[in-house]
């Protein structure tokens, strides 16, 4: 299966959390139906996108990336690669370059939710996943960061965007924390 296959049938199973949420999954599927290359950069009207949200739910904190051309504080994500196979393949890979963190594995059910925003390049329509560090993670920071930086949960809403903040939110209802 390609990965623009994955990441349909990935959307089509994904029980959205709420009526945003699922509104977001139709335009997501709708996007794949009518572009082909909807998951690529070249792709002009916006493309899928794959992201993580590191988190050490024994810390009660979260990794977040000082991303070098937005200068904001997010998750660690970014665009699809040749090589991707998986949608859910492409999150970890995003997340283990970004973090320096290997062992990272994704929360069990699919992504946590989807966030559709303007960048740069045009539409990220991003498939947003959360990925648990092990123990003793140390995190490295790669080239695509200005910083890397473990936050506590409730000091993420001082540092990043609603979209990080309702990630977090997400993720931490997902752990049952």
């Amino acid at each position: 299966m390609s990965l623009h296959g994955d990441t349909a049938r990935v959307l089509k199973e994904w029980p959205a959390p709420d009526d945003d949420q699922e509104l977001l999954r139709l335009a997501y599927g709708d996007h794949l139906a009518t572009h082909p290359d909807g998951m690529w950069k070249s792709c002009r009207d916006g493309h899928i996108t794959a992201s993580a949200l590191v988190v050490d739910p024994s810390g009660g904190r979260v990794l977040l990336t000082l991303h070098r051309k937005l200068r904001m504080w997010l998750q660690m994500g970014g665009h699809c690669e040749p090589e991707d196979t998986t949608l859910a393949g492409a999150a970890l890979r995003e997340a283990t370059e970004e973090s320096g963190i290997g062992g990272l594995t994704l929360l069990p059910g699919g992504p946590a939710r989807l966030d559709r925003h303007r960048t740069p390049c045009t539409w990220h329509l991003d498939v947003q996943y959360a990925a648990v560090a092990p123990d003793g993670a140390v995190a490295a920071i790669s080239d695509e960061s200005l910083d890397l930086r473990w936050f506590p949960y409730d000091e993420v809403a001082a540092v990043a965007d609603e979209s990080v903040v309702r990630l977090v939110d997400r993720t931490r209802a997902l752990l049952g924390s």
